[in-house]
């Protein structure tokens, strides 16, 4: 016999910009058979994870480091759209000494060429990369004099081909001479490539802000590809995460703003599902949530993100047994509609953090939904 654990929260607040929302929170920790334990190691700390898929829409690679953002760059494989997970795989000798968390993308130049490309920032952002699906790797390199935090957090394709990537600095690891000359303490990045993902240009300020630190954003494209926004966590913990827009494939940003608390998170993953509706993947550092310091999901639409509404509901996907610590999340979503999300977490009290994907179709959660009222405030 199947059992669900049901919960629904009800916050009440109306403006963006305050500590609390009002939409119903699904809780799912302890749907187990949802769960997939993708790579677990007594007394190892296995940390932030970035996925990718091929386009067989069933092959998905997974690396993380080992240790907290920095560490030995671990990867495995799935086959069957996360199911099942491979042994670890062997990588190049300089994976071995990553200082930041790796992220990875699949990409494809103007030529028609595929690739992964993988970064690993701090001092300088490096980057390795695959030509044949993941098979072989080359080494970690240099792309500039630069370096950052969570470099890449997030990377585009624009509709002419180029690729632009998104990155963060607190002023330790980025030269000044590409830091607008503002004064603020934290700076997001962009860099531009021409040959998808290969060779990079040098980086320009694209967003900052006064008191708030923003920082590790997050891209997501409009259903009609018109429009991009980039949503940020913002590290000092005084406000909202923010959000910034450009109608113009990334030459032009508008000036970040405060997003609604039901947004506010850490590592903002988003992919959409077949019936339109975004799911937005993060840890909750919502300065008042039930589900604070745990691995949560949103589900709306785009337009809910530019009117600055809360959305339709949240999911606590995993209780964290830490306050802090857990979901730099990779999000994939396969041919029928299943997301597959996979992320590191303290999800066993008193054990270091592992590897676990947790599987639904947003059907799934609205059945959920429905066994309680929706009853915003």
């Amino acid at each position: 016999m199947m059992f669900v654990f049901l919960s629904v929260f009800i916050f009440s607040v109306q403006d963006p910009g305050l500590p609390g929302y009002s939409i119903p929170v699904i809780d799912i920790d302890s749907e187990f058979f949802r769960h997939v334990e993708v790579d677990r190691e007594e007394g190892q700390y296995l940390g932030h994870v970035t996925t990718a898929m091929l386009e067989d829409g069933k092959t998905i690679f997974a690396v993380y480091p080992k240790g907290h953002g920095k560490g030995a760059i671990v990867m495995k494989r799935s086959d069957d759209g996360g199911e099942t997970w491979s042994d670890r795989l062997p990588t190049p000798k300089s994976w071995a000494h990553s200082e930041e968390v790796p992220t990875l993308y699949r990409t494809i130049d103007r030529q028609g060429k595929r690739r992964f490309i993988l970064f690993s920032g701090l001092r300088t952002i490096k980057r390795a990369y695959s030509e044949d699906d993941g098979k072989t790797w080359s080494e970690l390199e240099p792309i500039g004099d630069y370096g950052g935090i969570v470099s890449c957090a997030d990377m585009e394709r624009t509709v002419d081909g180029r690729y632009f990537a998104l990155f963060h600095d607190d002023g330790r690891f980025t030269p000044s001479k590409y830091t607008t000359q503002d004064g603020h303490p934290f700076h997001v990045y962009q860099i531009w490539s021409e040959d998808g993902g290969m060779t990079w240009g040098t980086p320009r300020t694209v967003a900052s802000h006064p008191k708030a630190h923003l920082c590790e954003p997050g891209i997501i494209r409009s259903p009609d590809g018109s429009q991009l926004a980039v949503l940020f966590r913002e590290n000092s913990r005084k406000y909202n995460g923010f959000v910034m827009f450009s109608d113009d494939e990334g030459e032009a940003w508008s000036q970040p703003r405060q997003l609604p608390a039901a947004l506010t998170g850490d590592r903002h993953t988003a992919q959409y599902a077949p019936d339109g509706r975004l799911f937005i993947s993060f840890r909750d550092t919502t300065r008042e949530s039930i589900t604070q310091g745990d691995w949560v999901g949103w589900v709306g639409s785009f337009e809910d993100i530019v009117d600055g509404r809360e959305g339709q509901y949240r999911i606590r996907l995993k209780d964290n047994k830490h306050r802090w610590d857990c979901a730099y999340p990779g999000v994939e979503i396969l041919p029928d509609g299943t997301f597959v999300c996979t992320t590191y977490g303290h999800w066993t009290e008193g054990q270091s953090p592992w590897i676990l994907s947790v599987r639904f179709k947003l059907d799934d959660l609205d059945a959920l939904l429905s066994l309680a009222p929706l009853d915003k405030k």
